[in-house]
C-alpha cells in the first residue's frame, strides 16, 4: 500500500473543511444571504459531478470488465439505492437541523447549534466513504486511477470549504466565541479521513463488490444534495446566484476528474 498517497488523499477533503471554516474570523456574525446561496450551490455541483465522474462511472467500467454484459448497470442501480436508502435512514433517525435551521427535524431536548453540527458531521461520512472506496479501488487494481482518486478528494475539498463556512457562521450568529465556533467546523470534518480510512480497510477484503461500494458511496452523497443543498441554495431570494454557482461547480470538478483521471 503506498500510505504516503492514502494518507494525502484522505487528509486533503479535511484540509477543505479547515480553511472554510477558518472564515469565521474574517466574518461577521451573519453570512451575507448572497454568498450563502453561492457557496451552497457551489458545494451541491461539485458534489453531483464528483458522484458521477469519480463513482458511479468506475462502478460502471468494473462492471463491464467483471463480465456482466447487459447486466453491468446492476451494481450501479442497486449501490446508487442503498447509500440513498442509508442516508434516509440516518436522516431519520438521528437528531438534526438543516442548514438554514428552518427545520429543527425530530424535536430532541438538543440545542439548535448541537443538532446543526450534528447534521453536517453525518453528511461528511459519505464523502470520506467516498475518497476512501476510491482509493480502495486504485489499491486493488480497478478502474480507479490514483490521479483520479485525487481528484476526487480535490474536488470535495474544494466542495468542504464552503461547507466548512456553511457550518461555522451560523453558530456563531447564535453567539458562540469564533475560535470556538472554528473548531466546531473542523472537528465535523474530521470524520472524513477516518470514514475514509476504515472503508479502505473494508473494501480491501471485498474488491468483487467494488462497483457496489463505488455506488453506494455516490448514492449517499447524492442524497446529501438533494435533501440539504439544493432546497437552500432554491428557496427564497438570489436563488440564481445559487444556480450559477452550481454550474460552476460542477464544469470545475467535471475538468479536474477528466484532465487528473
Amino acid at each position: 500500500m503506498d500510505y504516503a498517497a492514502v494518507a494525502q488523499g484522505l487528509l486533503i477533503p479535511f484540509l477543505g473543511t479547515a480553511l472554510g471554516a477558518s472564515l469565521v474570523f474574517f466574518l461577521r456574525r451573519d453570512m451575507p444571504l448572497r454568498l450563502s446561496k453561492a457557496l451552497v450551490g457551489f458545494a451541491a455541483g461539485v458534489m453531483v459531478a464528483a458522484s458521477f465522474w469519480g463513482l458511479l462511472q468506475p462502478a460502471l467500467e468494473e462492471a463491464v470488465d467483471m463480465g456482466m454484459g447487459t447486466l453491468s448497470f446492476v451494481p450501479a442501480v442497486v449501490g446508487f439505492l442503498a447509500g440513498m436508502g442509508f442516508l434516509l435512514v440516518i436522516d431519520v433517525v438521528t437528531p438534526h437541523t438543516h442548514f438554514n435551521l428552518q427545520d429543527e427535524g425530530p424535536k430532541t431536548g438538543l440545542k439548535r447549534t448541537t443538532k446543526l453540527v450534528l447534521a453536517v458531521t453525518i453528511h461528511n461520512i459519505p464523502e470520506g466513504m467516498a475518497v476512501g472506496v476510491v482509493f480502495a479501488d486504485w489499491l486493488a487494481g480497478g478502474g480507479a486511477t490514483q490521479a483520479g482518486a485525487l481528484a476526487l478528494a480535490i474536488g470535495i475539498a474544494i466542495q468542504n470549504f464552503p461547507e466548512g463556512a456553511i457550518v461555522s457562521t451560523p453558530l456563531l450568529a447564535e453567539g458562540m466565541p469564533k475560535g470556538r465556533t472554528f473548531w466546531c467546523g473542523v472537528l465535523t470534518g474530521a470524520v472524513e479521513p477516518v470514514a475514509g480510512f476504515i472503508t479502505i480497510l473494508a473494501a480491501s477484503a471485498v474488491v468483487p463488490v467494488m462497483p457496489y461500494l463505488l455506488a453506494f458511496a455516490a448514492g449517499a452523497m447524492v442524497y446529501v444534495v438533494v435533501e440539504e443543498l439544493i432546497p437552500e441554495m432554491s428557496e427564497g431570494i438570489h436563488s440564481n446566484v445559487g444556480t450559477i454557482a452550481f454550474a460552476i461547480g460542477f464544469v470545475l470538478m467535471m475538468v479536474l476528474d477528466v484532465t487528473l483521471g
